[in-house]
């Protein structure tokens, strides 16, 4: 039986999950590999729509990056200046408006979803995306005027560093955009709330299956050690942890580790930091990002570490970044450690495509996973059930495919990384 990370999400389960290992032969309409938030997401808009599905998931539900990322749901798509690049050729003088809807569709999802099955995950509005060097101003303020202009005056304001320190107490930011749409939860209670969801709805879920082989062909499906499952259409959303079909997914997607923290409860000194309980990050390409729990703890994540291969010691690289943000913390104990591996693509736009006229794939959110997969689930099961538009958008984006897969990849990535880095420091 797989356990999950040692982490503060799984220590404040509302509840666990348990569901069997796939045993002998099944049929449903649409079999999903993988059950993160991409799967899972796809599988309640599917059963929605009243088609039989199946999740086949090698660990449990939400164990991977959906179950262990910052918690932060924010309209900052990854990739969206390449997207516009190579959508434009598709969609044209609307590129900028399919962009822009998709940045808050997945929050849309989200706050439907849990109202609709009455999901607890400790969901609340209110984020600062935060100037670390007073150049990134400039980009914030180009972001607010645009916000303006699309019709949210209301929900996002431009500060200056003496009112972000009103709201932070923090000397180490020079402004921020503060958003009240975008919002953070706690990850893994929802991706369990929508898997309970997507299972009330006639959903088959299998745990600790992993997936041996896709079969293409008339009658696709899955096979594992102990089943398989036939289906007329196969979903594969295993994002990075998943080795399946080489010989066209190899070098699309790495990994990257992220390490996260959480602090020991703060008492009333939560409230004194971060008097509103906003989610934070800040505008470097390595950023920290953070945010209170529900419980009054500080959850802060940072440094990705590029190289694909896990820190030895997250709490004590993180440590320092605490400190500096904020010193009244100086010394607070830490209480849970974690890393989180995200599906890095180069040109950071999501990958949509079929492997085969049955056997479709998608993957790669490069950090911005929990709206964008709710997006990705909505076109995903569109496309699946025969409405193409939006699958075919993206998947007529063109992607690098590096030789030799993770093992040139991630030196690439690291890099690449190293370089964005040092140009931001001469900035």
């Amino acid at each position: 039986m797989t356990e999950r990370s040692n982490s503060y999400y799984t220590a404040t389960l509302n509840r666990d999950t348990d569901y069997p290992t796939l045993q002998g032969r099944h049929k449903v309409d649409v079999v999903i590999i993988g059950g993160g938030f991409t799967g899972v997401a796809t599988a309640v808009e599917l059963a929605e729509k009243g088609l039989k599905v199946a999740i086949v998931e090698s660990h449990k539900i939400g164990w991977g990056a959906t179950g262990r990322n910052g918690g932060q749901v924010t309209g900052s798509l990854s990739g969206d200046g390449a997207m516009r690049k190579q959508m434009r050729n598709t969609l044209g003088d609307e590129v900028d408006d399919f962009i822009w809807h998709l940045r808050w569709r997945g929050h849309e999802i989200i706050k439907q979803r849990v109202e609709k099955y009455g999901i607890e995950c400790d969901l609340k509005h209110g984020h600062l995306h935060a100037a670390y060097k007073p150049s990134h101003m400039a980009g914030l303020r180009s972001d607010y005027d645009e916000a303006v202009r699309r019709g949210m005056g209301d929900e996002v304001s431009l500060l200056d560093r003496s009112q972000v320190r009103d709201l932070l107490q923090s000397d180490l930011y020079h402004g921020a955009i503060k958003n009240t749409r975008n919002m953070h939860l706690h990850p893994l209670n929802l991706c369990i709330g929508e898997a309970r969801a997507a299972e009330s709805l006639g959903a088959l879920i299998f745990e600790n299956s992993e997936v041996l082989e896709i079969i293409h062909g008339d009658s696709p499906g899955v096979r594992t050690a102990h089943g398989r499952i036939d289906a007329n259409q196969v979903l594969l959303a295993g994002d990075v942890y998943h080795k399946l079909e080489p010989g066209q997914l190899k070098g699309k997607i790495f990994p990257a580790m992220g390490g996260i923290v959480t602090t020991e409860p703060l008492g009333d000194l939560a409230r004194q930091i971060n008097p509103e309980d906003l989610a934070v990050y800040d505008c470097r390409f390595v950023l920290d990002y953070y945010r209170l729990t529900a419980d009054g703890r500080l959850l802060f994540g940072g440094g990705a570490n590029y190289s694909g291969k896990d820190s030895r010691d997250i709490a004590g690289e993180l440590r320092p970044c605490i400190e500096q943000t904020f010193p009244a913390l100086k010394g607070v104990k830490i209480d849970y450690q974690w890393s989180c591996a995200m599906g890095i693509v180069i040109n950071r736009i999501p990958q949509l495509g079929k492997l085969s006229d049955n056997v479709w794939y998608c993957q790669g959110y490069s950090g911005h996973g929990i709206a964008t997969t709710h997006i990705m689930g909505e076109i995903m099961s569109r496309a699946i059930t025969g409405q193409m538009q939006q699958f075919d958008t993206f998947a007529a984006c063109s992607h690098i495919r590096v030789p030799m897969g993770d093992l040139l990849g991630n030196p690439m990535l690291a890099a690449g990384m190293w370089y964005y880095q040092m140009l931001e420091k001469l900035r």
